[in-house]
């Protein structure tokens, strides 16, 4: 892990603590070690710094393709291990990327809905994470995230951010037939179990 990384999630990690009252849960279900995808829902764009920030390796994000296009701003989250992806398409190169990463032991982020919920709402995703999941015999860990959507809005300055980690979920050996379990529909619902378990009235 860089050192620009380890900077940047201490001064993420401060921030949050003082500023947003940061509240992590799940970190138990994390694996000790051997890659593992990070699948969580996505409100805002503080969405990537706030899950990385608890989790002891370096997380590599998969992003939008649109984002390294500005200048400045792609050679920083290249530089952090961020590689890019073409949505709403099976971009191979992105796919193989991960793959490739998982394989070394490597921890890949990926944000399953392909862009940010306008609502809140969690949304349906795209296509891809069981399929990396499969191809590289990694447990998927879904990730509710709240609060950060929430920043300036309602007169709410400083809103609770929280992260809560669930349970691994394990790609199925049955990979078709009638008995196939759908990895991404799992990972989803165990987000959304989480956010209404979480859920503050």
């Amino acid at each position: 892990m860089g050192i620009f990384y380890e900077c940047l999630r201490a001064i993420f990690s401060a921030i949050f603590s003082v500023f947003f009252r940061y509240r992590v849960t799940g970190k138990e279900n994390l694996p000790k070690q051997g890659g593992y995808i990070i699948a969580a829902n996505h409100l805002s764009l503080w969405d990537p710094p706030l899950v990385a920030t608890p989790i002891p390796a370096h997380l590599h994000y998969m992003a939008k393709q649109e984002l390294f296009q500005i200048p400045v701003f792609s050679a920083i989250i290249r530089g952090l291990g961020t590689f890019p992806v073409k949505r709403a398409t099976a971009d191979r190169l992105a796919i193989r990327t991960a793959i490739n990463l998982l394989k070394a032991g490597e921890v890949v982020g990926i944000f399953p809905e392909g862009t940010r919920s306008k609502n809140g709402k969690l949304q349906k995703p795209e296509a891809g994470l069981e399929l990396i999941a499969s191809k590289a015999g990694v447990p998927v860990i879904p990730v509710a995230i709240m609060g950060t959507n929430l920043l300036f809005r309602n007169g709410n300055i400083f809103p609770r951010f929280e992260v809560h980690f669930g349970k691994a979920i394990y790609p199925s050996d049955k990979n078709s037939g009638p008995d196939h379990i759908n990895l991404t529909a799992q990972v989803m619902q165990s987000i959304q179990n989480m956010l209404d378990f979480f859920h503050r009235p």
